[in-house]
């Protein structure tokens, strides 16, 4: 057999799948089931290490929204994929495209059950846009190339389920056909579509736009802020906004969305026609009775989500390519004189620096906005601290702020160091809580490890401070102790993260004077631990 050629593998078939899509970087924690699919990689495919499946799944989630196309993420069967659940529903909210391959037993021994066999249909639950597993070793190429598709389009992750032994199948002589060769969209929506838009915005007295995460985007940005322009309406962004649909700095932006009804109905009470773009109409927490808007305001939603578009409660739905819709909206409704919306005022300087036990939430984040590209891209994890965040620091270019869609903890680090693998030209900050950057500390060791020069702000309070207000809601005592015997900074420095730590407004000002002006070109990572007040005013209402 000298010199003959190797049949090529279904190993060899999905890897030149992987190429043709463009997967040729693997976020992975791996497991013995992965180990035939990822010993001898090829020079062309990098591996990027996180050190648990929560960070894997965030580092790519970060990757394929800051380069807008899949990412590829290898997970180890069921404890590789339970432990990821949480960051897939996080991926699927933010409509982040993933591939997800997850590692079985080997399919001949199957029926027996065997150690590290996974029941992984349907683990992660309705969160993966599509999930399969090859009846065959040969469908797994086509299989990959399907999950592409359908990652892109569902704008989601879709799984692929690869039992060990597959990888050194032979290949089949042609790959399956389960996935288009190529995928057309049309660029441009139906005109006729957005006429009824047009007649609701054209009838009203006093529209408004709602826009958010679908929006966020540079063709997006420029036709919302020609629509608004041109309406002289007033732009909000939705409540739980995860990344910002239009300029937080234009004077037509008039803030941020309640998150309840009742503060909902009084914020839009002056509008009789709302348009969403690009967000749900629309979402909320807790639970309020009554309607979400006044009654006799007329609502219509335009997305390229069918989700959003079939589960809200609207007039009008209508579904179609999002930029292209807004530039024909903008040329088909009238012209009116621009109202002045009411924003919050500019993020200035806060004078107050010092609570009862330290530095302010809002000082440090004043003293972050005044320091920071406009370029920059924030991304956020501090509850207790989000509204003084959107005041302080609106986004001012598209992918200028990412935040978790789904809720949960642990976004925040491992995304800002994928996001900025992915977008090295983008400084990136990340700020986060204390409490909330324990839920994925371990991503500080990927960004040291792959030099993803990420800022990591850690608002220190030594305690769940949102939790606490809540309980104090209720009237209650929290059960929970707080945390102050961890140290973020020793944690940092732990996991191979250079950290700097600052307990005044003298020690703020010099971190960031001489952190903020590296950003763009820095290869190393930075955690910045700041002591805040703990029992300063907490700004998030419920």
């Amino acid at each position: 057999m000298s010199g003959e050629q190797r049949p090529a593998t279904v190993r060899d078939a999905a890897l030149d799948v992987l190429r043709e899509y463009g997967l040729t970087t693997v976020f992975a924690n791996p497991g013995s089931t992965e180990v035939a699919f990822l010993t001898d990689l090829p020079g062309d495919i990098d591996f990027v290490l996180a050190l648990h499946e929560g960070s894997v799944v965030g580092m790519a989630t970060g990757w394929a929204l800051a380069r807008r196309r899949p990412a590829l993420v290898q997970l180890h069967t069921t404890a590789g994929l339970g432990n990821a659940v949480g960051a897939l529903a996080t991926a699927r909210a933010n409509r982040a495209p993933l591939v997800v391959l997850v590692g079985q037993q080997d399919r001949r021994h199957l029926a027996l059950e065997p150690f590290l066999t996974g029941r992984l249909r349907g683990l992660a639950g309705d969160y993966p846009v599509w999930t399969e597993e090859p009846a065959v070793p040969q469908e797994v190429p086509g299989a990959i190339a399907r999950a592409h598709h359908e990652a892109e389009q569902g704008k989601g992750p879709a799984i692929v389920v690869v039992p060990q032994g597959d990888w050194a199948e032979p290949a089949a002589g042609d790959r399956p056909r389960s996935a288009a060769e190529r995928v057309v969209r049309s660029a441009a929506a139906d005109p006729a579509a957005v006429e009824g838009l047009a007649r609701l915005l054209d009838e009203a007295t006093a529209p408004a736009l709602v826009v958010g995460a679908g929006a966020d985007g540079e063709e997006e940005w420029a036709a919302l802020t020609a629509l608004a322009e041109r309406l002289g309406t007033p732009v909000y962004q939705e409540s739980f906004g995860a990344r910002a649909g239009f300029p937080q700095d234009h004077p037509l932006f008039a803030g941020f969305l309640p998150a309840d009804r009742p503060r909902l109905r009084e914020a839009l009470s002056g509008h009789d026609a709302l348009l969403a773009a690009g967000a749900p109409v629309f979402r909320q927490y807790p639970y309020f009775d009554g309607p979400l808007v006044e009654p006799g305001t007329r609502v219509a939603v335009l997305t390229d989500d069918p989700a959003e578009a079939h589960r809200s409660p609207v007039e009008l739905a209508v579904l179609a390519p999002l930029a292209p819709a807004v530039r024909l909206l903008a040329d088909r409704v009238r012209p009116r004189a621009a109202e002045p919306a009411p924003a919050p005022p500019a993020p200035a300087a806060e004078q107050q620096v010092y609570g009862p036990e330290g530095l302010r939430p809002a000082h440090v984040l004043a003293a972050l906005a005044a320091r920071i590209d406009p370029d920059t891209v924030l991304v956020e994890e501090t509850p207790s601290s989000r509204p003084d965040l959107h005041r302080l620091v609106p986004a001012r270019r598209p992918m200028g702020f990412l935040s978790a869609a789904m809720g949960g903890l642990g976004f925040a680090l491992p995304a800002a160091t994928g996001l900025r693998m992915a977008a090295p030209d983008r400084p990136v900050v990340a700020v986060v809580g204390d409490g909330s950057s324990l839920y994925q500390v371990q991503a500080l060791w990927s960004a040291a490890r792959y030099g993803a020069g990420v800022c990591f702000l850690v608002l220190s309070n030594n305690r769940y401070a949102i939790m606490d207000r809540l309980a104090d809601a209720r009237g209650g005592k929290p059960p929970w102790p707080d945390f102050s015997q961890v140290s973020l900074s020793a944690l940092a420095r732990g996991l191979g993260c250079p950290a700097r730590t600052a307990a005044t407004a003298e020690e703020l000002d010099a971190a960031l004077d001489e952190i903020v002006p590296t950003l763009r070109d820095r290869t190393e990572p930075i955690l910045l631990d700041v002591a805040v007040d703990s029992n300063a005013d907490i700004a998030f209402r419920p």
